[in-house]
């Protein structure tokens, strides 16, 4: 049901007293133009949440790519979290995972014909992508996980809320889970409640709109993950997955949210043994100690090692992982789909912004062409997890 991955630590309340206190001048200040935010020539647009922890972003991210670069040169700059460098980094085929952190890596690995750059300060990266001369003909900027990024004022302002940790029911740090005030809701053009379970009916629909309480200038969509077939991370791996609930599985993850994925995962295989690390987490040689013994001591027939896409790009850097273990370690592909039948309403409104705020003439010409019936050309993966020989 909705919320049900909050823990409230009624304790900490005063302390979350504190913390909404000093938050509430920062963004007061910002009401007032005292800290200023920028707009920009160029369609930008930010996805982000005011929950600590996962939400989906990054397979957002990667569905609003899809969406794009069919029509439209795109760019997306993130943060770079965990990062080894500093400043403005435009990623290319020779960029590393410590250049340019593991969500930017995996973006610039799954789509190598799109702009990827990195820089913590995103006015000044922004800067980088419509005057530099390698990017200066770029269409549209999407901003990862820029929702409290103030100083930049997006075009269109997208919020991600976990469908299991829905804001409404939350609280501020240190009690709860949000960065934000619920209030700060306000700013978002657009409204995802993210990772929906396919079972919600119209009257589950109905209730979540009216408990969200959005403006009437706001849109509200609903969105489920779904998973493709697992594919091999290294070269050399072996093709062959135990068919449909005959699998043993070690589930490897660094993500904020590993839940999620565990209670999709479970009623596919035969078994599942979660190893959990931190969101992030640069996997150490005492790490993958444990995920060789852990492999070692499962069924030898039927055992796998399933890991996220995020956490691949930080495996393909780690030493020390066992022969065996490569050859029967699989990445699970995720998708978002929207629910509803909201998919159209949710393209062409993305589309109609890039077009009419474009510099681009050719893009602008378009605005009257564009059919929506090329937006259900999206990949889709499918939520039943396959795990069949090949």
């Amino acid at each position: 049901m909705e919320g049900d991955y909050i823990k409230i630590n009624r304790w900490l309340r005063p302390l979350s007293c504190i913390y909404g206190f000093c938050i509430g001048i920062r963004n007061q200040l910002f009401e007032l133009n005292i800290l200023k935010s920028r707009s920009f020539t160029t369609p930008v647009i930010a996805v982000g949440n005011i929950t600590v922890g996962g939400t989906g972003k990054t397979p957002h991210v990667e569905y609003l790519v899809r969406l794009l670069r069919r029509e439209a040169k795109v760019a997306v700059l993130s943060r770079g979290y965990k990062r080894k460098t500093r400043g403005y980094i435009l990623a290319d085929g020779d960029s590393t995972m410590r250049d340019i952190g593991d969500e930017p890596f995996q973006m610039k690995q799954k789509f190598p014909d799109i702009e990827v750059a990195v820089d913590a300060n995103r006015c000044r990266g922004i800067d980088h992508i419509i005057n530099d001369e390698a990017t200066k003909d770029t269409d549209v900027i999407i901003l990862d996980d820029a929702y409290q990024h103030r100083y930049v004022k997006p075009g269109l302002n997208i919020l991600l809320v976990d469908y299991h940790r829905l804001i409404i029911y939350d609280e501020l740090l240190p009690s709860g889970r949000l960065r934000e005030p619920v209030d700060s809701k306000k700013r978002a053009d657009i409204v995802i409640i993210t990772k929906c379970p396919d079972s919600l009916n119209p009257i589950d629909y109905r209730v979540l709109t009216k408990a969200m309480k959005l403006y009437a200038y706001q849109s509200l969509y609903f969105t489920s993950l779904h998973y493709g077939q697992p594919y091999p991370l290294f070269d050399g791996a072996t093709t062959d997955i135990p068919a449909k609930q005959q699998a043993d599985v070690l589930l490897l993850t660094g993500i904020a949210s590993p839940k999620q994925l565990i209670d999709d995962i479970q009623p596919f295989v035969k078994s599942l043994t979660p190893m959990t690390f931190p969101d992030h987490h640069a996997f150490t040689r005492r790490d993958i100690e444990k995920l060789n013994a852990a492999f070692d001591a499962m069924p030898a027939d039927s055992r796998i090692v399933i890991t996220t896409e995020k956490d691949a790009a930080r495996l393909l850097q780690a030493e020390g992982i066992d022969e065996n273990v490569k050859k029967r370690l699989f990445v699970l592909p995720v998708e978002v789909k929207f629910m509803l039948d909201d998919e159209e309403m949710f393209n062409d409104k993305i589309i109609s912004y890039v077009r009419k705020n474009s510099r681009n003439s050719i893009l602008v010409k378009r605005k009257d062409d564009h059919k929506t019936k090329n937006s259900n050309n999206l990949r889709n993966g499918t939520r039943t997890i396959s795990f069949r020989n090949h």
